[in-house]
């Protein structure tokens, strides 16, 4: 399965400073051991269409093998901290898991 988050940041946390936080966070939510693979980026330079977001700051993009895998990951403490150190910096955050 795949579990994509995208977040919005506010205002006051979309300084260089702040972004490197953010990035090294995400980076170690890949380190989880339940994550099988993964990526973080930003909104892709892909044209313009009707159908397309690119409003948010963030997306974490992860592989799981399993829904259990998700689920342990969700209850790991890395994830936990992550959530616990940055969750006051977003405006927004919505998920979409796939399966």
């Amino acid at each position: 399965m795949e579990h994509h988050v995208y977040f919005w940041l506010n205002e006051g946390f979309k300084g260089e400073a702040a972004r490197r936080e953010f990035e090294e966070g995400m980076e170690a939510l890949l380190r989880i051991g339940t994550v099988g693979g993964g990526m973080w980026g930003h909104p892709a330079a892909t044209p313009e269409r009707p159908v397309t977001d690119k409003s948010w700051d963030y997306a974490l993009s992860l592989k799981f093998a399993t829904v259990s895998d998700h689920d342990a990951y969700q209850d790991d403490p890395a994830h936990h901290e992550f959530v616990g150190r940055f969750k006051e910096r977003w405006a927004k955050v919505r998920v979409m898991d796939v399966e």
